[in-house]
């Protein structure tokens, strides 16, 4: 069983910065990348970033320059700060952890953190 914990979730004005956080806690065998997705109102879920075992990263177009993903691997914890953030990044935003055991591979996900944006 693999737990997700989020935080850093809020409100701030458009320009503003937030920095989201999320512990992965319990039976992992090896981590194979970690990252963030979000769904906002009547849109499918999008990646916003990734970053694997090997310390790849990937991040959505829209995000590109603005949001930085890093983690603490020793922790499995990973972060996302947000900066120069805009009304269209509202969204409920998702941890993501993809578990790789053997051939398989398992996503776990967090519960979600609202990020709200205002004019």
């Amino acid at each position: 069983q693999v737990q997700l914990v989020e935080s850093g979730g809020g409100l701030v004005q458009a320009g503003g910065s937030l920095r989201l956080s999320c512990a992965a806690s319990g039976s992992m065998f090896s981590i194979n990348a970690m990252g963030w997705y979000r769904q906002a109102p009547g849109k499918q879920r999008e990646l916003v970033a990734v970053i694997s075992s090997g310390g790849r990263l990937n991040y959505g177009d829209s995000v590109k320059g603005r949001f930085t993903i890093s983690r603490d691997s020793a922790k499995n914890t990973v972060y996302l700060q947000m900066n120069s953030l805009k009304p269209e990044d509202t969204a409920v935003y998702y941890c993501n952890i993809r578990d790789k055991r053997g051939i398989y591979e398992y996503d776990y996900w967090g519960q979600g953190t609202q990020v709200t944006v205002s004019s």
